[in-house]
């Protein structure tokens, strides 16, 4: 059993972001890419219920199924069960869930570049580093030990205040509300032609 222990930032500001990452002279393990994400449950939302998913991840790379479980109810960091493997078709994948009864609740998109940086002493300190441009603004994931992510934010100035257990689609839920947008799926599509909708019902025919 392997459990996941991470945290998001939001990034108001990409490029000081980026000058500060490379004083921790990171390695690059993916270069900006892709992501389309499904997340599974069954009609009478099993999973959600129990706080765990089923996700399916397709980018340019190849596909991956991923369990999660209930996160730690209380805590800094987001700590849960985490089952992932690299499965060969992604849309077949797609296609088996829905086949046996599972449907896609939530979809979200991303563009990622993925690093590994080591911001303490000891091997045991490295910490994974996904930056994640999404349709409702950028965000850094944080994932590998307390004591390194809490280092690696450290080292970048990151107050412990800044640090979210939520997921993205809590993320996307609380910025439709806040701006009175539908829900739907995070997708830029979606997201930007609900924008350009509104904005031309304030201003424009």
């Amino acid at each position: 059993m392997s459990i996941e222990t991470e945290i998001k930032v939001r990034i108001d500001d990409l490029n000081g972001f980026l000058r500060r990452l490379e004083t921790l002279r990171p390695r690059v393990l993916t270069e900006r890419h892709f992501e389309d994400n499904f997340i599974f449950d069954d009609p009478r939302r099993s999973l959600r219920s129990r706080q765990s998913l089923i996700r399916v991840r397709l980018t340019r790379n190849g596909a991956w199924l991923t369990f999660k479980g209930p996160p730690q109810p209380v805590g800094l960091f987001k700590k849960r069960e985490e089952l992932e493997s690299a499965v060969g078709d992604g849309r077949a994948v797609l296609a088996i869930l829905r086949r046996i009864g599972l449907r896609v609740w939530f979809r979200y998109q991303k563009y990622r570049s993925e690093f590994n940086i080591v911001p303490g002493p000891s091997p045991q300190d490295e910490v994974h580093v996904a930056l994640d441009e999404t349709p409702i603004g950028v965000f850094v994931e944080f994932e590998g030990s307390e004591a390194g992510i809490k280092r690696a934010a450290r080292r970048m100035a990151i107050e412990r205040s800044r640090f979210l257990r939520d997921s993205y689609a809590s993320l996307y839920i609380q910025y439709c509300t806040e701006r009175q947008l539908p829900v739907r799926h995070m997708t830029f599509r979606s997201v930007h032609s609900v924008k350009a909708g509104r904005t031309r019902r304030k201003g424009q025919p």
